[in-house]
C-alpha cells in the first residue's frame, strides 16, 4: 500500500513538474537543532510540572535528545543554555555527544535570572551589573570554542517598564557596547545571532524589540551578526514571512527559533497553531535558494534551524518528537511549490492563480513521500509511534521527579 501511495504521489507531482528525486535530497539534508532545555522541566512564568523521569544532568539531556535525532534522522545537534548546563569539562560533554551520534550546536547565554538583572543586564544603569553581564557573555564564548559550537544565541530580557525608568538612547549604546566586546572575542568560524522579542518580561519597552533592531546591531558589529527568527517574538499579526524575506535579501538571516503562539509568547510545540505560517516562511526561504545572486544562496545554506519551546504539560521526548516532524512536514509541502508556475502568474497579474501556485502543495498528504525517504534512510516510518513502541521512556522513570529545570 506504501509504494502503491508513492506511486501516485509521484504521478501526481510529475504532472506539476516537479522532480520527487531533487526533493528527497533536500528532505534528507534538513536538519533541526532541538535544545537542551526542552528535555528536562521548563514551562509557565506561573508554574513548571515536574515529571518523572527528566533529565538530572546536561549528559542526561543529550541521551534523551539521542532518541529523537535515532529515529528521525533531523536532529543531530543539540543547543544548550548557560548556566542550566553548566558542567566542569565542557570538552567531556562535548564527546559524550559525539559518542550518541550528535554535536553541541548553539550556545544560549542566560541574563535574565540573576537578582542583579532584575533591572537589566547589559543595559543595567549600574557599571558593575553590565561588567558582570559582558563576562557572561565572554564566558559562552570560551565554552563555545570548547565545545566546537559555530553559534551564540542571544536573547536579552533587558527594557522596563515605565517611561522615565531608563534612559533608552543611553541603553541602546550600552548595548552595542556590550556586544561589540563580546563580536571581539569571537572565532572566526563564529556566528553571533541576535534574538528580538517585542515585549515580556518589560511591558513599556524593550531593548531589541523586533527585526530591524537586531538587523542594526547586526550591520554595525560586522559580517558573523545575523538575525535570529524567534516564530513567537512577534506582535499579533506579523508577517513573519516578509520579515524572513526581507532579511534574506539582505543577507542577514541566521537561524529560527521554531515554536507556536496564539496569544504571545507561548511556546507551544511548532505547526501546531498556524502550519501555513511554517509552510509560508519554507516557500520563502526556498523561493531565496533560487536567487541569482550567490550571496543570498549562501545564507540560505547556513541558516540554523533551531527548536525552543517549554514542554509544560507534554511528555519531553514526544513533544520534541512532534515538533522536529512537524518542521519536516511543511518543509516538505514547500518543497513542491513550482515556483516557475507562481512567477507566472505573478508577472501576468493572475492574482488568482498565483495564490492558488503557492497554497496548493500545502493541501497535499505528504505521508507517502516521507515515508520513503525514511525507508531509504533505514528510519522508521512512523518515528513517533517507533519511540512509544520503545523500552526507553519506562526505563527512565528511574531518574524519578526533580531532574534539571530552569
Amino acid at each position: 500500500m506504501v509504494d502503491r501511495a508513492y506511486a501516485l504521489f509521484e504521478e501526481q507531482q510529475q504532472a506539476r513538474g516537479i522532480d520527487l528525486n531533487v526533493v528527497k535530497e533536500k528532505l534528507k539534508s534538513l536538519k533541526i537543532e532541538t535544545p537542551s532545555w526542552g528535555y528536562g522541566d521548563s514551562g509557565t512564568r506561573f508554574k513548571v510540572f515536574q515529571k518523572e523521569g527528566v533529565p538530572r544532568t546536561p549528559f542526561e539531556k543529550f541521551e534523551d535528545a539521542a532518541q529523537v535525532h535515532a529515529v528521525t534522522g533531523l536532529a543531530p545537534s543539540v543547543a544548550i543554555h548557560i548556566p542550566w548546563d553548566k558542567v566542569e569539562d565542557y570538552g567531556k560533554l562535548r564527546s559524550h555527544a559525539e559518542s550518541l551520534g550528535l554535536s553541541i550546536g548553539a550556545v544560549n547565554p542566560n541574563l535574565f535570572q540573576e537578582d542583579e538583572y532584575m533591572l537589566g543586564s547589559v543595559t543595567n544603569a549600574d557599571a558593575k551589573v553590565r561588567q558582570k553581564a559582558t563576562a557572561h557573555l565572554l564566558e559562552c564564548v570560551d565554552i563555545a570554542k570548547e565545545t566546537g559550537s559555530r553559534d551564540l544565541s542571544l536573547w536579552f530580557a533587558d527594557g522596563t517598564n515605565y517611561p522615565g525608568q531608563g534612559h533608552i538612547r543611553q541603553r541602546k549604546t550600552w548595548m552595542l557596547e556590550s556586544l561589540t566586546t563580546m563580536y571581539q572575542a569571537m572565532t572566526p568560524e563564529m556566528r553571533m545571532l541576535i534574538e528580538y522579542k517585542c515585549f515580556e518580561p518589560a511591558f513599556y519597552h524593550t531593548d531589541i524589540a523586533d527585526w530591524g533592531m537586531a538587523y542594526n546591531l547586526a550591520q554595525k558589529l560586522g559580517p558573523q551578526a545575523e538575525v535570529l527568527v524567534d516564530t513567537g517574538h512577534h506582535l499579533q499579526g506579523a508577517n513573519i514571512e516578509h520579515i524572513v524575506a526581507y532579511l534574506l535579501d539582505e543577507k542577514r538571516l541566521g537561524g529560527f527559533h521554531f515554536n507556536s503562539r496564539k496569544y504571545a509568547d507561548d511556546d507551544l510545540i511548532v505547526g501546531t497553531v498556524n502550519p501555513y505560517e511554517l509552510y509560508l516562511i519554507f516557500y520563502q526561504i526556498l523561493d531565496a535558494a533560487r536567487a541569482q545572486d550567490a550571496a543570498i544562496r549562501q545564507n540560505v545554506e547556513q541558516i540554523a534551524y533551531m527548536i525552543d519551546q517549554s514542554h509544560n504539560i507534554e511528555a519531553k521526548i514526544p513533544a520534541m518528537l512532534r515538533s522536529v516532524l512537524n518542521v519536516q512536514t511543511q518543509f516538505a509541502k514547500a518543497l513542491l511549490i513550482n515556483h516557475e508556475e507562481v512567477a507566472e502568474a505573478a508577472n501576468r497579474n493572475d492574482v488568482l492563480a498565483a495564490e492558488h501556485a503557492v497554497r496548493r502543495p500545502f493541501e497535499f498528504d505528504v505521508t507517502p513521500l516521507l515515508v520513503a525517504i525514511r525507508e531509504e534512510q533505514g528510519l522508521p516510518a512512523d518515528p513517533m509511534q517507533a519511540y512509544l513502541n520503545s523500552s526507553y521512556g519506562k526505563n527512565i522513570l528511574v531518574r524519578g521527579k526533580g531532574g534539571a529545570s530552569w
